[in-house]
């Protein structure tokens, strides 16, 4: 296995929580009541999983493994992916912020604003993983040597006990496993 193929799976679990996400939001416009406690959970996995440990690792290992094998961090690729996780982190938090507001009080306002920061989220996600699954990963395998890569999958795996803890990575599967049924995503 890869490096690559490794956040190529977290993609996939990604990719999970934005349909779960997409569903939260088709009800909530509906004035369907949703669980808090659910959609409490479903940004902690966005959070710890999408942007501390995904991220994370891309960030802090994948992409300075790149640019020492000479893909340029400004002006490409590594710089484009860096602003729009960037720009995730902003949506998130405003997902937070008004989910707040929502869920304590039934504000409206605070509704329709989770919602379009939400759905800007998911656009934002779904481009963002087609970009890096189609363009930046290859471009990674085609420009990292097999002992680099050897050393990316030790540093992930050390990655995720320490930015989420032993064992989180399997209970956030298992979370999605749960939304999933529950939403029909």
């Amino acid at each position: 296995m890869r490096p690559t193929d490794v956040l190529r799976n977290e993609h996939v679990a990604i990719q999970t929580a934005l349909r779960i996400l997409s569903v939260i939001c088709g009800k909530l416009r509906a004035n369907e009541i949703v669980n808090a406690g659910e959609v409490d959970s479903l940004l902690e996995f966005i959070t710890e999983f999408a942007d501390r440990c995904h991220h994370g690792k891309e960030q802090a290992l994948l992409f300075p493994a790149m640019e020492k094998a000479g893909i340029p961090r400004e002006g490409g690729p590594l710089c484009v992916m860096l602003m729009e996780h960037e720009m995730g982190r902003q949506y998130v938090g405003g997902m937070k912020e008004a989910w707040g507001r929502c869920k304590g009080n039934g504000d409206l306002k605070a509704r329709a604003t989770f919602i379009s920061q939400a759905e800007g989220y998911i656009d934002l996600l779904t481009r963002h993983i087609d970009k890096e699954n189609e363009c930046l990963f290859p471009m990674a395998e085609r420009c990292l040597k097999p002992e680099i890569e050897k050393g990316l999958l030790e540093d992930f795996e050390q990655m995720e006990i320490v930015q989420i803890g032993r064992g989180r990575h399997e209970e956030f599967h298992r979370l999605l496993e749960s939304l999933q049924r529950t939403y029909h995503a």
